[in-house]
């Protein structure tokens, strides 16, 4: 197998993020339900930013935001992910390469605008999100270059790309290039609601392989399988998956193997201001270590320390150096 150009390249809805503070009784009154991840046009996307408070703006995305992640890890990392050629798309652009990631996706000139996604933030620190998908939603096939993929040792995936037909392709065609080329394909389910969506062929993606490595937090794991029980779903991730990672907040995560499940604790934190990005940059962490080569263990808890970062501040993206505070944690990097 040929050296990698990047370590993990990441595969996601380009979108750009709006977030704002909060109360419950915003969301009910906009018909929202906590914690979850909605779809929405255009009209809605206007009349919720003419209700919102004073926003704070940035580039987002599932799987970008892992991505800058594993960049602040110092690794190599690259971006495939649809935005338009507006203002918006050109400050998203510079925003995920001035973090050392390469973003070479050709911009759109017409069609819809670069995505946007609206995020409440309750007190609490739980995230609601409300996502117009806009140019991201065309991403297509045309947009991967087997060339990236095959020199990428991770190919990391979101779930939510199983929203737009043409993503959903371009999903396949990334996996199929990577595991011709001998290299790992990971998935994150991204949220309960995608995989109540899903669920049949994201679990066909877990069987047929066409995955090798599996985030998901409780919530998603539990909804994949039906049931209540942790204990039971994760038995049957374990006799589907080849890995996978599943967090569960402040109890930390686990790693399930075939041979065995380690769990990892979580990084103490002193206050939870915003869960935006937990998922992300937990996931950022893990790949990191996977490519580095160390244990489950050192994984997760290299995950974990990124998770906690982020949760303390408002944003999915890191405020502090992730491989200064991993070297003061005493994890390899």
């Amino acid at each position: 197998m040929t050296a990698a150009t990047y370590d993990v390249l990441g595969i996601g809805n380009a979108i750009f993020d709006i977030l704002v503070q909060t109360d419950d009784a915003f969301l009910g009154q906009h018909g929202m339900a906590k914690g979850s991840m909605a779809l929405i046009d255009e009209a809605r996307a206007a009349a919720i930013y003419e209700a919102m408070g004073p926003a704070i703006e940035m580039s987002g995305g599932s799987a970008a935001n892992t991505i800058f992640g594993v960049a602040g890890f110092g690794a190599k990392a690259a971006y495939v992910g649809k935005i338009k050629d507006d203002q918006i798309g050109r400050m998203y652009s510079h925003d995920i390469r001035a973090a050392n990631v390469a973003f070479t996706t050709t911009a759109a000139t017409d069609g819809p605008a670069t995505g946007c996604s609206y995020i409440l933030v309750t007190p609490d620190g739980e995230r609601t999100m409300n996502t117009y998908l806009g140019a991201a939603q065309d991403l297509s096939p045309a947009d991967i270059d087997p060339a990236q993929i095959a020199a990428s040792s991770i190919v990391y995936l979101e779930g939510y790309l199983w929203d737009p037909a043409n993503a959903k392709e371009a999903f396949l065609k990334a996996s199929k290039i990577a595991h011709d080329n001998n290299r790992s394909v990971a998935l994150t389910l991204s949220d309960a609601f995608c995989v109540g969506r899903y669920r049949d062929e994201f679990l066909d993606l877990i069987r047929t392989k066409t995955v090798d490595l599996v985030f998901a937090n409780e919530a998603e794991l539990t909804s994949l399988y039906q049931t209540d029980d942790f204990d039971k779903a994760l038995a049957q991730l374990r006799g589907d998956a080849q890995l996978a990672v599943v967090t569960r907040s402040e109890k930390g995560c686990v790693v399930a193997a075939k041979d065995k499940v380690t769990p990892v604790p979580a990084f103490p934190v002193k206050q939870v201001v915003d869960t935006t990005g937990a998922g992300d940059l937990f996931a950022a962490g893990f790949l990191f270590g996977i490519v580095r080569g160390l244990s489950h263990e050192q994984c997760g808890r290299l995950g974990a320390l990124a998770a906690a970062e982020v949760i303390q501040h408002i944003g999915a993206r890191p405020q502090a150096s992730l491989k200064t505070l991993a070297q003061a944690a005493g994890l390899p990097v």
